[in-house]
């Protein structure tokens, strides 16, 4: 193995020396409830989320949109809310990434959408994104940008810290440099039993495949999208939003859909894979459904287990 190599595999095999006892990280699969922010009630995002909510609606599955944040500007939820660890332990991160340093109209109040909400938190001063989270069961998949947008912590200390938090061991990918957020949640998802699916890179970029191969091998197995192609379009098909048994594949009226549609069905047998178009303007906007939305576990009263259909979307 190449030095090279060797930086992202970093802390993959390391005792987790401040967890005494591991356990075993909320997935989306355990989730029962979605949130997205209010600020696609807005016009452009509209028929998107008719269709998000029909489906939901049809299936009786809980969601809510999230208070305080009915900005136009407030799109996403992924990355300001908090990572929910088991039942009752949620850790919300600093939100303050690089690329709103001059936007901070973006973001959001996040203590006060979590009062209304009535979430209790442990707060980190660690800056790390929603959407540079992949929860793995006891592990966690996240990008090195972590390592740039923190550089008051040593680098051991930064993986140790977080590790602690999430109580999971930390496994680091290579940003990939053509996506400014720094985010893994459309580079590789979770598939469950110690398996995660990566997005094409055989078919845009083969020598971060690579790298992202070394990186993720020691600790999964692996199922790779190919299509053969690639549009300025085709990543957004892996940032899907999972909730229980029920995935919501971004449609983007590109001509990959249909072969990206079927490929993250198989990948999932075992799950509902449900077709949402009109996602355009939200992909363009740099995010689709994984980034829009926050979906975590909690108890539903079973009058509960399905809101209806509001007149407003």
């Amino acid at each position: 193995m190449s030095a090279e190599e060797k930086e992202y595999t970093f802390a993959v095999k390391r005792k987790q020396l401040n967890i005494k006892n591991l356990i075993i990280m909320i997935t989306n699969y355990d989730t029962n409830i979605v949130y997205f922010a209010e600020g696609l009630k807005h016009v452009k995002y509209v028929d998107m989320m008719s269709r998000v909510v029909e489906h939901l609606h049809h299936n009786r599955m809980a969601w809510g949109f999230l208070p305080q944040s009915a900005s136009p500007l407030h799109i996403w939820a992924r990355d300001y809310m908090p990572v929910q660890v088991s039942k009752d332990k949620f850790v919300l991160f600093r939100y303050d990434p690089d690329y709103l340093k001059d936007y901070p109209e973006y973001k959001p109040d996040t203590s006060a959408i979590l009062s209304e909400l009535g979430i209790q938190v442990m707060h980190s001063d660690i800056i790390l994104d929603g959407g540079n989270i992949i929860s793995c069961g006891d592990k966690v998949i996240m990008t090195d940008k972590i390592i740039k947008e923190n550089p008051h912590y040593d680098r051991n200390t930064l993986i140790d810290t977080i590790s602690s938090l999430l109580e999971a061991e930390i496994v680091l990918i290579p940003q990939d440099s053509y996506e400014e957020y720094g985010h893994s949640d459309g580079m590789v998802r979770y598939m469950g039993n110690g398996h995660v699916l990566l997005n094409n890179y055989c078919d845009v970029d083969k020598a971060l495949r690579k790298r992202l191969l070394s990186a993720l091998q020691p600790h999964f197995d692996i199922t790779e999208l190919h299509y053969g192609t690639y549009t300025d379009r085709s990543w957004a098909y892996l940032n899907f939003l999972h909730v229980g048994q029920h995935i919501f594949i971004p449609m983007a009226e590109d001509k990959l859909g249909t072969k990206a549609f079927q490929q993250i069905a198989d990948a999932f047998p075992e799950c509902e894979c449900h077709r949402i178009w009109g996602c355009e303007s939200l992909v363009d906007d740099g995010g689709a459904l994984n980034c829009s939305t926050w979906n975590i576990l909690v108890d539903l009263p079973k009058e509960e287990e399905s809101k209806e259909l509001p007149e407003t979307i």
